[in-house]
């Protein structure tokens, strides 16, 4: 393989790299031909720092305004209190979840997975129109590794200065620096790992616990499990995650097709690169409007170059345009030579108009239809959702017994789960078999957001029995949500059951 000067282009690798051409030992001159032999090198190689350079433009901006928000909602919404109570929490012991007004219980578990398929249908479509915008802007391996980085940039400098500072020799100012910076990444991750222990135990009370070195086992192990990962992955692995950890970078070329937006360099134009100065004649130096200044492989975070094509490492972040755009700017040529576009595009020189046009194609059509139906459904099934829960079992040590003057009685257990922030009556009542009738004489009232078992019997009449024959029979509970007030409607849900007459 012949030596590939300056970056291996894809497909391509670099000679003389320990991990791609085995050490031969050649046979001496006493020695036959099939004493020649090969020493296995190891396929471990030391991964070496990226130092990203600080990057400023319209998609810095972009970025930035989104790790704004994303953590404003994250760190914000245990704080924020709704009707006396966490907007939102998890209350895994009373098993009950908490959303604004909305009060879940495990019965419920169908809107969390329309919420895993709305998220992964959303995932295909954006991926599918332009690429990875969620990895480069809102993902949060990239939001705190953002996040780390400006701690970094703050405390030890930018690129040059980091660099410079890690080849040094110890000293009080690389001791103070480097403490400062892992004091801070371990505060930053063990104020996420509280506040995701916020969102499980309520954040004031959890609070509250802390300063008074009350923590209970579980809250101590996660706060401390999410904070260690949070600084790990954003302080220490980085760009790795994004590499060899996180499976979408593995799968997303098979979401890609030609009209997918993805980071291009465009190297008809660019090409041939080399240094020159601004007034230098572009045609008589051959040469084309890349000077080969290597700022978009510096300001990369996971330190490909783009130039080489779309590699599965880039995580659509944009630094690498911004970067590029303000070299153009002060080369006074064009902006885009590395810019968002598809490879139809690029091949064909497409407008932006034509680009757009093509983006409503059978894939993205396909994809967006699912979507908006998935999401119509969820919220049709939450606005139509009952204020409250039954769940009917059946007593299974006694299924039919005799009783007093030859009463046939059946035993069961309702489970009525309020889900409404104010205390509720409730009626029961069975229907399903003549003179079919309830050993409940008063109405059942329930605590918000309370869930309460309710034993009761059913019975039926001798003759009543003798017309419907041994066997199970179907019936039905009627539970009657009773209004506290003339502005308040009543609801009635109906649960099926069965009872069983004995031979």
């Amino acid at each position: 393989m012949e030596p590939v000067a300056g970056h291996p282009r894809r497909g391509q690798l670099k000679t003389g790299d320990p991990l791609t051409e085995p050490k031969t030992i050649a046979a001496t001159p006493a020695a036959s031909e099939d004493d020649a032999r090969t020493v296995v090198v190891s396929m471990y190689q030391a991964q070496k720092k990226i130092y990203a350079r600080a990057v400023s433009g319209w998609f810095a901006r972009w970025r930035w305004a989104l790790v704004w928000a994303t953590q404003i909602i994250f760190y914000g919404l245990p704080w924020l209190q709704w009707a006396g109570r966490p907007a939102v929490l998890f209350d895994l012991p009373s098993r009950r979840f908490y959303v604004f007004n909305l009060v879940l219980y495990p019965q419920d578990f169908i809107y969390l997975t329309g919420l895993l398929i709305i998220s992964a249908y959303a995932l295909f479509l954006f991926t599918t129109v332009a690429g990875r915008l969620w990895c480069g802007y809102a993902c949060p391996q990239t939001v705190y590794t953002e996040i780390f980085m400006w701690v970094e940039r703050h405390i030890e400098g930018d690129r040059p200065r980091r660099q410079k500072l890690d080849a040094a020799p110890w000293s009080l100012n690389k001791l103070w620096r480097k403490t400062a910076k892992q004091a801070a990444w371990i505060a930053i991750g063990l104020w996420t790992g509280f506040t995701f222990v916020g969102y499980f135990t309520p954040i004031r009370s959890l609070g509250g616990a802390v300063l008074a070195f009350g923590l209970g086992p579980w809250e101590l192990f996660w706060i401390l499990f999410y904070g260690l990962a949070t600084y790990g992955n954003a302080g220490w692995l980085r760009e790795q995650v994004c590499k060899y950890m996180c499976p979408y970078a593995r799968f997303q070329s098979v979401m890609f097709d030609r009209d997918t937006l993805i980071i291009s360099y465009d190297a008809e134009r660019g090409d041939p690169r080399g240094t020159r100065g601004r007034k230098t004649d572009l045609k008589a130096a051959n040469l084309g409007h890349c000077i080969d200044c290597g700022l978009c492989v510096e300001v990369c975070p996971t330190g490909i170059d783009i130039r080489n094509g779309l590699q599965y490492e880039c995580i659509g972040c944009a630094a690498c345009i911004d970067v590029c755009n303000g070299v153009m700017d002060k080369m006074q040529y064009p902006r885009g030579l590395i810019r968002y576009d598809t490879l139809e595009g690029m091949d064909k020189h497409l407008g932006r108009a034509q680009e757009i046009k093509r983006i409503f194609r059978p894939r993205v059509i396909g994809y967006g239809l699912v979507l908006l139906l998935i999401c119509g459904a969820l919220l049709v099934s939450l606005l139509m959702r009952s204020p409250f829960r039954v769940d009917v079992v059946r007593d299974r040590g006694v299924l039919s017994r005799v009783v007093d003057d030859g009463w046939v009685e059946n035993v069961y257990r309702l489970q009525l789960m309020n889900a409404s922030e104010s205390e509720q009556r409730y009626r029961i009542t069975a229907r399903g078999l003549p003179g079919l009738a309830t050993d409940l004489k008063t109405d059942i009232e329930i605590g918000s957001a309370q869930a309460r078992w309710v034993p009761l019997a059913l019975r039926v009449p001798p003759e009543a029995a003798a017309s419907v024959g041994p066997g199970s029979h179907g019936v039905e509970f009627v539970v009657e949500r009773i209004a506290a007030s003339a502005d308040e409607a009543s609801r009635t849900q109906v649960e099926k059951s069965t009872f069983m007459v004995p031979r």
